[in-house]
């Protein structure tokens, strides 16, 4: 069985025991969550929500949070002496999936 889920703007399709790295929520390590904005369940029959499925839900655990590898952004105009470099690391929350609950 499988869940179409949406969280931190991102729709993600998701299965029992699957991990995941998403945008990054206020919950602890080992702390449980759960996702309500659930868009389709998918099984032996399909069902899908108008915009969400009335009363499913889908429980994960919080492994860890974290922040991404590090993005270089370069600005550079040529012949103007304009250079500008900056670092970017996006923070994440991985998550373990616990239950499909449809």
């Amino acid at each position: 069985m499988h869940a179409i889920i949406e969280t931190g703007g991102k729709q993600y399709r998701v299965a029992e025991g699957d991990t995941l790295f998403i945008e990054k929520l206020e919950a602890e390590a080992g702390a449980a969550i759960v996702f309500d904005k659930v868009l389709a369940v998918l099984g032996d029959t399909a069902t899908i929500g108008a915009p969400t499925v009335a009363g499913a839900t889908v429980e994960a655990s919080v492994v860890k949070n974290g922040r991404g590898k590090k993005v270089m952004i370069f600005k550079y105009k040529p012949k103007k002496g304009y250079r500008r470099r900056q670092g970017h690391r996006q923070p994440y929350t991985k998550v373990q999936i616990g239950k499909i609950n449809a």
